[in-house]
């Protein structure tokens, strides 16, 4: 990808309101605590007819012990390797703090353009005060607030003058997985393992990611986008708001996914959790895969894969027609597999039937087995078709459609699923006046 700006500095200096402001989003969490981004959070920008994506970065922090902020420390670094620019965000209302100029002396090294931005400049007192940080050697100093959004549409002019003057091309709309479940299950060991890298932040404590972090997958002929999300807790388990919209973030991250990644910890089992999260998907009608992760640590026998996938499907009924796979982001164990299944899923989810096809199976299925009368009236349906829907929906025409009950239409969608593969897509029955 070209044209990327990377956002850094130390903690609470705006880096998150900025890039909301930016992005024109309410993308990246902002809180009073310190620290509350801990990955990169990528977005797009939109300005004077081009695009070019910006980069929210965790406060950088020196010589801490303190295993998030090493962390941070290390994803700011990545950032800065990524970025065709770098934004320092500076705190106009604190002046340079000796962290401040550590920082500044690290990007003097680098060969990038840097442009330092001054934030909180709500009056024309503070633009004054601003000139403090020439001091930092690093040039124009530009102002902004990036909470009403004064001077950044100055900064945006500015920063194009950095970019190349090459067309850019449309990004198309590549396919969202995204990679679901309870908190510290493995969705981020996993897309590390994927992808190579370690671009998304993993520890042992629960709640480590907080935003839902995209990630670009090009490899092997296949190209679409990773979308780490935080793990989604019981209601009654989410204690503060800044969790409450960390778990609102990764439901949304559902809403606009095409196929979703559901993994569950093999060290404990399925849950109540994971069994409302798998209907979240379905309600939404996205594609899921199921991944049991952690299966290295288990003692197994040759009959634990099949109780362990009997005990998995026996809790998701009556949606069991769901690729269940058991991996070890770790270890590497079978994350080929699970991402090729979840391509496979993700054609299913687009697959057409043709009507005629569709018809010599499901008029036969329906003449096997009619629905059942109801108050002495017969129900004839007489032709199925697929609708032109994003996601597979099939009506039938009949004479009687309100006289259909629930468990037929179980027995159709099962007929289509035994005759085609629609494995981890769910299947909407409609049932029509003909």
């Amino acid at each position: 990808m070209s044209n990327i700006v990377a956002i850094v500095g130390r903690p609470n200096v705006g880096k998150s309101t900025f890039f909301n402001r930016l992005t024109e989003t309410k993308q990246a969490i902002v809180d009073r605590e310190s620290g509350v981004t801990r990955d990169r959070h990528y977005g797009k920008v939109f300005w004077n007819g081009r695009t070019f994506t910006v980069i929210d970065t965790g406060g950088y922090i020196n010589n801490s012990e303190d295993v998030f902020e090493e962390e941070i420390k290390r994803q700011v670094h990545l950032a800065i390797d990524e970025a065709d620019v770098i934004m320092f965000l500076v705190d106009v209302t604190n002046g340079i703090t000796d962290l401040d100029e550590y920082i500044a002396r690290m990007l003097r090294k680098i060969r990038k353009p840097v442009m330092v931005v001054a934030n909180k400049v709500d009056t024309s007192e503070r633009i004054n005060e601003s000139t403090e940080f020439y001091g930092l050697g690093l040039g124009e100093i530009h102002t902004v607030s990036s909470i009403n959004g004064s001077g950044t549409g100055d900064l945006l002019d500015n920063l194009l003058q950095h970019f190349r003057k090459d067309d850019q091309e449309e990004e198309s709309e590549l396919p969202r997985i995204a990679v679901v479940g309870r908190p510290n299950v493995g969705k981020s060991s996993l897309i590390n393992s994927l992808i190579g890298e370690e671009r998304n932040i993993v520890t042992e404590v629960s709640g480590t990611t907080r935003d839902s972090i995209h990630t670009r997958y090009s490899k092997y002929n296949l190209d679409f986008t990773f979308v780490d999300t935080a793990g989604i807790r019981k209601k009654s388990k989410v204690r503060n708001n800044l969790e409450f919209y960390s778990v609102m973030r990764s439901v949304r991250a559902i809403e606009h996914a095409d196929v979703c990644m559901l993994l569950i910890d093999a060290t404990i089992g399925i849950e109540s959790q994971d069994v409302n999260i798998f209907h979240l998907i379905e309600r939404n009608k996205k594609g899921v895969v199921v991944l049991v992760n952690k299966w290295d640590l288990v003692e197994k026998d040759n009959e634990s894969v099949k109780t362990f996938e009997s005990a998995v499907r026996n809790r998701l009924e009556p949606f069991h027609d769901v690729p269940v796979i058991f991996i070890s982001a770790t270890t590497k164990q079978r994350i080929h597999k699970a991402l090729e299944e979840t391509i496979h899923v993700f054609e299913n989810r687009k697959r057409k039937i043709p009507t005629s096809r569709l018809n010599q199976v499901m008029l036969e299925a329906i003449e096997a087995y009619h629905p059942p009368s109801v108050k002495g009236k017969y129900i004839r349906i007489k032709y199925v078709t697929q609708l032109p829907t994003r996601t597979p929906s099939f009506a039938f025409y009949c004479n009687l459609p309100q006289y259909i009950r629930e468990p037929y239409k179980r027995y159709l969608e099962n007929k289509i699923r035994t005759n085609f593969d629609f494995s981890g897509v769910p299947i909407q029955i409609f049932m029509r006046k003909k």
